[in-house]
This record gives structure tokens, sequence and C-alpha cells, in this order.
């Protein structure tokens, strides 16, 4: 029974892809929430396979290195053979893992024998093949090309062959698309083919044109990056009036639309020469020359792509983690919300028990102090006193202390209205203060612009905005006493504040614009 192998580093994962002849390897991440969940799994499947070890590694333990398996998404799951990877499964899919270790399980018994590929439709090795193409060129025997062919690949053909069995075997040779798997290869290698046949062509004539020294890389240009067919490249080159890659285009727009433009090069055109024909070394050498030029050009255009596809991993990597952070940071910050409003509720409820437990120590005073007896009132719903009362040091009672609470209006005095209004405007929780200015500067008001008229001469006790808003607080009542409001002496049930005959209008204007100011200097 085997286990989960935990790899730390680069080093272990090298060494755990050299030691076993084949493995699995879970390229996994701390961050990655499907990845923990699935790895309880993944342990499970070890446990119960015996030739094949599995093993885990983070991407923060090997860094960089991670590049190199090309890995797009966490988990992945990879199958290696001799340190060559075979499959690899993406996301969590432990039913793909275990069918991928049973499709390739046989693997871990004899090693797979080594293969040098058979070109496509022939029996012929890519070695071979490209052996018996040199030969094609140079007229030579499968043996001489592939002596020349040595100095690119160590496994080129050696048996001999007569020159009838190489004509023989041209049509496996002219049949191979590619000596690799590769598409860029293959495309390379079919241009090559191209190449190499215009030049072989050219010297079997006993002649040579102005084409066999055009520049291949000119010509490589125009029909691999900018898709011109090789015999309009080569006659653009030719017929402009230059020898650039600008020029040959040129001619080829004024003479795209021409019936012969893809007719061959007829042996008179101009330019034509009588040269030394090519011998098939210098064929074979001219040949690698080329092969190696686009065998560069393909590598780095490779390496370019990988390079490219390296940034882009690390550029999505990048983001996921941002993207991790930033919902972390929304969720943290969602938390703090919740936890300061239920902080508050619990103040607000605490504020409430110490409010309800103070009215009822204020009653049980007033009870002590009057006998037994309550002056408040219960409600329909429950207690519920007539408005918040303030622990300011004085009498709570809910108005002034007796000895400021004239029937007559005696008690209060103009020259305290600044006073009353300062007391009044000291109530600051809540607001209080301020809608009883509000209130105090409406009764006030009315009475002061329109003193012909009965109804703003009276003012009802009983209501509940006066009750509310006026009641409670120091200083409002004395202050419409001193204004003029006061209790009649007859037929007065005390529901009502009444404003006298005599009283002074003047006096109501300026308490009127005080109360004004109070209000503006209240916010």
């Amino acid at each position: 029974m085997t286990t989960l192998i935990e790899l730390t580093s680069a080093d272990q994962l090298k060494s755990f892809l050299e030691k076993n002849v084949v493995g699995v390897v879970t390229f996994s991440a701390h961050w990655c929430g499907p990845c923990k969940a699935s790895k309880p799994q993944l342990e499970a499947l070890a446990k119960t396979l015996s030739n094949v070890p599995i093993s885990i590694v983070h991407e923060s333990d090997i860094g960089d290195y991670l590049h190199t398996f090309n890995v797009r998404a966490f988990p992945t799951y990879v199958f290696f053979h001799k340190g060559t990877e075979i499959e690899r499964v993406q996301g969590v899919n432990l039913k793909g893992v275990e069918d991928m270790i049973t499709a390739h399980a046989d693997k871990a018994g004899p090693s797979i024998p080594s293969m040098g590929g058979n070109t496509l439709g022939g029996s012929h090795t890519a070695a071979e093949a490209r052996a018996l193409r040199l030969a094609k060129l140079g007229g030579g025997t499968v043996a001489d090309a592939s002596a020349a062919n040595n100095t690119e690949s160590e496994s080129a053909a050696t048996d001999t062959t007569s020159p009838m069995e190489t004509e023989d075997a041209k049509p496996a040779a002219t049949e191979s698309t590619a000596d690799t798997n590769d598409e860029g290869s293959t495309k390379d290698d079919a241009m090559t083919d191209a190449v190499t046949d215009a030049m072989t062509d050219a010297d079997n004539d006993d002649e040579k044109n102005p084409v066999d020294d055009l520049d291949p890389e000119a010509i490589k240009h125009m029909t691999e990056e900018m898709g011109f067919t090789l015999i309009r490249a080569q006659k653009g080159l030719l017929f402009s009036t230059g020898t650039t890659v600008e020029a040959a285009i040129e001619w080829l727009m004024e003479h795209q639309d021409d019936a012969d433009i893809d007719d061959p090069i007829p042996k008179d055109a101009v330019g034509i020469k009588k040269v030394k024909s090519r011998t098939a070394e210098e064929t074979a050498v001219k040949v690698l020359e080329v092969k190696a030029l686009l065998k560069a050009k393909r590598d780095e255009r490779e390496e370019t792509e990988k390079v490219d596809l390296t940034e882009r991993e690390k550029q999505r990597r990048f983001m996921g983690k941002e993207v991790a952070l930033t919902r972390e940071q929304v969720e943290m910050a969602a938390r703090k919300r919740d936890a300061q409003v239920r902080k508050k509720e619990k103040m607000d409820a605490k504020k409430e028990r110490d409010r309800i437990v103070a009215e009822l120590e204020k009653d049980k005073r007033e009870r002590m102090a009057n006998k037994g007896r309550l002056k408040g009132r219960l409600g329909v719903d429950g207690y519920a006193p007539s408005a918040i009362q303030y622990d300011n040091g004085k009498d709570k009672s809910g108005d002034e202390p007796a000895a400021q609470r004239p029937k007559t209006g005696k008690g209060a005095s103009a020259d305290k209205i600044d006073e009353y209004i300062k007391k009044v405007a000291s109530y600051r929780a809540g607001g209080d203060g301020g809608k009883c200015l509000k209130v105090l500067t409406l009764l006030v008001g009315n009475a002061a612009d329109n003193p012909g008229e009965d109804k703003f001469k009276r003012i009802n006790v009983e209501t509940k905005t006066y009750k509310n808003k006026v009641k409670p607080f120091l200083g409002a009542k004395n202050l419409l006493m001193a204004v003029g409001f006061v209790l009649p002496e007859k037929n007065n049930d005390g529901s009502h504040l009444v404003l006298k005959e005599d009283a002074d209008i003047d006096l109501l204007k300026s308490t009127k614009a005080k109360l004004e100011q109070a209000m503006v200097k209240y916010g």
C-alpha cells in the first residue's frame, strides 16, 4: 500500500520523475479550494494503487519551475513515463485520473521500446526518409546522402543501396509530409522540399537561371510569412527593378492579375545565363543550409511562443490571486459592518433598558413623595411616559419644580426669556431641544402675528404635541408664562393656557425673533 507523496521543492519533483519509471504528479495550490476539498479522495486513490506512485506539489513550493509543465489549471494530474508526459487530467476528476492510470499502468513493467518514427505512407524512418531525399537531389546513393546528413542527425541510414533501389524508394520519400509531429516543422520541411526540388530541376538542365541566386531568406519570408506561392515569390524577386522584398511585392501587385502569373518561369526569360551545374555535394550542402536556416527560424518562433505562454500563465495566476484577495477583503468588510450593526443594536437595547429602569425608579420616588399615588398613566401600549426625561440634577417630575410652576404667571419673568431659551436649547439628545424650540416659535409667533384672533390666544396643554415636545423641557412653560400666557383662575380645568388681554405684543415679537435665532444656532 502506498500513500500520497508530498513534494516540497523543485529538486524533489525532479528526483521523483528520475527515480520512478511511471508516476502521477498532482500540481496543486494552497489557495485552491477544490484542491483542498479533493485531497482526501486523492489520498484514498493513492493507497489503492501499488505500482503507480502518486505525488502532490504546490505551485508556491516550486516557483517558476511550474511553467516547465504548462500547467493552466489547479488541480492538474499529469502521468509521466520516464520523465515524459503521457497524459493529463485538468480539474477535480478523480474518476478520470483513475482511468488514466489504468490505461497506462502497463508502462510500469517493461520499458516502452524507443521508436524513431516512420514517415506517413511508408515503412522508412524519418532519418531514412531524409537520406532518400538527399540521394534523389544529388543523384548518389543512399549511403552518400546519409553521410552528408550525419552533420544534422546521428540516426541517418547507414545501409548502402543501388541506384535502382533508390528509385524504388522515391515514392515512400515523396509521400512523407513531416519528419516530426510538430505542425511548424511539417510546414518548414514542405517548404524545404519545394526549394530543393526547384534547385534540382535547374541543375538537371545543365543551365542555371538567376532564380538560384535569389535570397533564400527573402523567398522564405514571402512564402511563409506573407503567403505568396513559391513561383510568385521567385518572379517578384527576379523581374522587379530591385532585389528586395518590397520591390518584389510592388511588382506582384502590378502583375497579380496576369494570366500567366502562376506559369513556370520560361527558359528564355530575361536574365537566363549558362552556368556550371551544381554537384551532388554542393546540392547537399545547400539543402543543409536551407534546412538549418528554417530550423533556426522555427526554434526562434517556438521560443517566442514559449515565453509568451509563460507570461500569460503568470498573468493568469496573478489575476486569480488578486481576485481571491479582493473577494476576501469584501467579505471581511461585510463582516465588520455586520459586527458594528450588532454592537449598535446591543447598545441601543442597553440604553432602552437603562431608560426604563430610570423611569421605574422615578415612579417609585414619586409614589413615596405622594403617599403612594402616581401621576403617570398607562397607555394602550403599556408603560409609556410622556416624554424622554433628562438627568439634569433637578427635579425629575417631568416639569419645573413646584416653586417654578405658577398658576397665574407670577413666577415667570420677561427678563429671563434668554435664560429659558438657553435651557430648552441645552437638550441635544435626539434633537428634542430643537423640536421644542420649533413648537414654541409657532405658538409665540401666531400670537404675535395675529393679535386679533382668539384661536391663537389659547394653548391646549392636553394635546400630544404639547405633552411630548413642550411640557418635559425645563424653561419651555416658563417662557410661555413670561410672554403673557397664564392659567385663568375662573372656569379653568387646567387644560388650556390663555394669553392675557394686556399682553405685550412687542415682547411677543422680540421673543419670536430670539426663538428663530436659537433654532438656527441649534442646527
